[in-house]
């Protein structure tokens, strides 16, 4: 795959990159997305995200951290900003780092509680609380999150996660 410098083909892409990595090898995949990501501007935040984003996901957390800091410095559009705060928390979280994760989560809810990304937020969320040794919370946490999805006995299991709190 070659890069090109029109924005929606290099969206497309990295989408098809993500969409096929079971087909390439973990040093591949990150090769790949370098090589799309180099044909972008040194301050295009998408394509240091990427590049953040497939460290990640080859289980470079330490390589990955500071690329998600320096897009979410540079600025990412509303699609990417929350994925970088989750993915990054989920990052620092892997590397020992939960208090961190968790404030980070816990300023980025309080910024958008309810926005399409808040509840893959609160998942991440609760990981991190139980990393960080506060159980009940995340398992309040994760069974507020899931309650509205249930089919029945969502007021319980909602009213169940609120006694967790206390």
């Amino acid at each position: 795959m070659t890069g090109t410098s029109n924005t929606s083909d290099w969206e497309a892409q990295i989408a098809l990159v993500w969409a096929t990595t079971g087909s390439f090898t973990d040093a591949e995949v990150v090769g790949v997305i370098d090589a799309l990501a180099a044909d972008r501007p040194e301050a295009d935040a998408a394509a240091v995200f990427e590049r953040a984003s497939v460290r990640d996901y080859v289980g470079l957390e330490a390589d990955a951290e500071p690329l998600y800091r320096r897009a979410i410095e540079l600025g990412l559009d509303e699609n990417r900003h929350p994925q970088a705060v989750i993915q990054l928390a989920s990052t620092l979280r892997n590397l020992g780092r939960a208090s961190e994760a968790v404030q980070m989560l816990d300023d980025h809810l309080q910024r958008f509680p309810d926005d399409r990304w808040s509840a893959p937020a609160r998942a991440f969320l609760a990981l991190a609380l139980a990393s960080d040794g506060q159980e009940r919370r995340a398992l309040s946490l994760a069974l507020a999150t899931l309650a509205p999805s249930l089919p029945a006995y969502s007021n319980a299991v909602r009213r169940y996660a609120l006694e967790l709190e206390v």
